[in-house]
């Protein structure tokens, strides 16, 4: 894989609770990238999504679609030649949460939808996919206290990091390096963003795994 501060553009990726928004923070400070970030806080649905799936789900989705094309707009005019980015979102897996979340024919809406408005990207240079049990999930999610997230169950979770499961299993637009983060911390340890870097660094396939023992 190389140096990652060669690399062009890094998403870092994960169900809710498993780091990947401080994790693309932490990676933008050490490279001096610029951070592109979701931005949940800003979908008005979301909260009312986490306590009432079935009536805000695609109210929830399509506003996650129209905040996307907009992130892409702004990722596609950066000169990646000269400006380093690192993302906490892959574009393609807003399939993912469609399929959880919808019904079938509000996924057929969405899927036409999505297909006159959605935008289009090149593929990362290396997405880091970070995973973690969904009783680790939900301990996190509880410790931060976000009020948008109160509602939010471990089933919920459960069902979410089996989807992104799926779907990297599945996914091979670019190279992915997969992260258990049970143990690992790059977040709050120098010492382990320094091993995950290295870990980058090491990369010969375009899948590989991580896993650091308890």
């Amino acid at each position: 894989m190389g140096d990652p501060a060669q690399l062009r553009h890094i998403a870092v990726e994960g169900p809710i609770g498993a780091g990947k928004t401080t994790l693309a923070q932490r990676l933008g400070r050490h490279l001096g990238a610029r951070v592109l970030l979701e931005q949940p806080e800003a979908n008005p649905f979301l909260e009312r999504f986490y306590r009432d799936r079935t009536r805000y789900a695609l109210a929830t989705q399509l506003c996650f679609l129209l905040q996307r094309a907009a992130q892409v707009a702004e990722l596609s005019q950066l000169d990646l030649f000269r400006h380093q980015v690192v993302t906490d979102f892959l574009i393609d897996k807003d399939a993912l949460f469609a399929r959880l979340t919808l019904s079938d024919e509000e996924l057929k809406l969405y899927r036409t939808i999505h297909g006159h408005i959605a935008p289009s990207a090149p593929p990362p240079d290396l997405v880091i996919y970070l995973q973690a049990r969904a009783e680790t999930l939900a301990a996190r999610v509880a410790r931060r206290a976000d009020p948008i997230e109160a509602g939010m169950s471990e089933a919920y979770l459960r069902a979410l990091a089996e989807s992104y499961a799926g779907f990297f299993h599945q996914y091979d637009a670019a190279p992915v390096l997969i992260v258990n983060s049970e143990h690992l911390n790059p977040i709050s340890r120098d010492e382990d963003l320094q091993l995950l870097l290295e870990r980058i660094r090491a990369m010969r396939g375009r899948r590989e795994y991580f896993n650091v023992g308890s």
